[in-house]
């Protein structure tokens, strides 16, 4: 029988609806034919994109923009905002505008066009989580930006438009309804019952540990309760830790061990999906002019972690009318298959 799930964070429900007939191999994916010529991201074609911003190199003379480069952050040349001018807030009416000033930048995973994050070099993966911390702590350096954005779309039905492994970074300069909403719940959470709401959701699902994916020393990746999709899964680090920039080497580590395990394990079961991945981590902590006490717990009370989402059905006019989303895998099935419990006729990916 379907089922209804509430989500404990957000407020949202969901519709479980494993009897609609798919298996979780149903869901597996052929990868998509790679038809890029000529693409800007790779090594040896610096030329063909705007000037880069930093770059990790292992060749201490290498110059700017010229191969040689590990990982490579570039603007976005088709930004979404404009780092450039000031920002101006003006309302018109009932209706709030602002100038369209953020951040929008490209973080070029390896000069090989064919490179796969999960078979990257642990050492290499961990090259790019330092390059994510770089760029959030140096955006949000600028009082203009209050939250940053690191998300990764891979395939074109997640929306990518190159396929050459690559990041984006968007700085904002407000801080985002959804994000607000989880710091206001985890914010009401802690003033009740002074703990982190994230650290007894991952409290309580080891404790049941039917939704719990793959974990390690440092890191968990959990199957969610109330998942909108199919496959659904959010990794979170075990010991409370409200900033991305936070980690240690060790947790770095540990973390680009269990991401590469974890789309691998897409890979086997789901013949390799396209897929969103969003961090999310804390805003600039920055006071807000008449705020002074904006983010006062948000340093007890919230909990970064990674959110990550296969394409593997479309959001269609229930989802849209209703705001409720219908997944057809339940959150424990999709567990098991990417555990590997699951009956191996289940997990299969067809020829």
């Amino acid at each position: 029988m379907p089922e209804l799930r509430k989500d404990p964070i957000l407020d949202h429900w969901v519709i479980i609806a494993a009897e609609r007939g798919r298996r979780p191999h149903d869901f597996a994916t052929k990868r998509e034919p790679d038809t890029t010529t000529n693409c800007p991201f790779c090594g040896g074609n610096e030329d063909t994109t705007p000037p880069e911003i930093i770059a990790l190199s292992s060749d201490l003379g290498r110059r700017p923009d010229t191969p040689g480069w590990d990982v490579r952050v570039v603007p976005n040349k088709f930004a979404a905002l404009a780092i450039e001018g000031e920002l101006k807030r003006s309302g018109i009416g009932l209706f709030d505008c602002m100038t369209g000033i953020g951040a929008h930048e490209v973080v070029i995973e390896s000069p090989d066009h064919s490179a796969e994050l999960p078979a990257m070099p642990r050492d290499h993966v961990v090259k790019i989580l330092d390059t994510f911390i770089q760029r959030i702590l140096d955006l949000r350096s600028d009082k203009r930006f209050r939250h940053i954005v690191v998300f990764r779309n891979y395939g074109s039905a997640a929306g990518a438009s190159l396929s050459h492994p690559h990041s984006q970074i968007i700085a904002l300069p407000t801080v985002p309804k959804l994000v607000s909403e989880k710091l206001t719940a985890a914010r009401n959470h802690y003033r009740h019952k002074e703990r982190c709401i994230f650290c007894d959701l991952i409290e309580q699902e080891l404790a049941m540990p039917e939704r719990v994916v793959m974990q390690n020393a440092h890191f968990v990746v959990l199957s969610v309760f109330a998942a909108r999709f199919p496959f659904e899964v959010n990794i979170f680090p075990l010991e409370h830790q409200h900033d991305f920039v936070l980690m240690n080497r060790e947790q770095k580590e540990a973390l680009a061990d269990i991401l590469c395990r974890l789309l691998a394990r897409y890979e086997d079961v789901l013949g390799g999906p396209a897929y969103n991945m969003m961090i999310q981590t804390v805003p600039n902590m920055t006071p807000r002019p008449g705020h002074p006490e904006y983010w006062g717990t948000i340093k007890y009370d919230y909990h970064w972690h990674i959110e990550l989402m296969p394409r593997l059905t479309k959001i269609a006019g229930f989802e849209w009318a209703t705001g409720f989303y219908i997944n057809p895998v339940s959150p424990e099935q999709a567990a098991a298959s990417l555990r590997g419990d699951a009956d191996e006729a289940d997990i299969a990916v067809p020829a």
